[in-house]
């Protein structure tokens, strides 16, 4: 069974970190784009195979929305 998950990626001095909002805990780090990619993937695979039922409904009822705010700075 597939499921999609939230992921944000953050780039850094370092690389990239990425982690899942909904999966308290379930982050990883990359040097480059695909990098972080295949690890988060991996990483989240590992985190919901420890889920039970129940855990994993409620992980996977959340919905996280991203959008662009503009705003000005006097």
């Amino acid at each position: 069974m597939s499921y999609k998950v939230s992921i944000v990626i953050e780039k850094d001095a370092y690389g990239y970190y990425a982690y899942a909002p909904d999966l308290e805990g379930c982050q990883t780090q990359g040097d480059t784009i695909d990098e972080v990619m295949v690890n988060i993937k991996e990483a989240i695979e590992l985190y919901l195979e420890t889920l039970s039922g129940e855990e994993m409904k409620q992980a996977m009822s959340k919905e996280i929305l991203t959008t662009t705010l503009e705003v000005q700075v006097a």
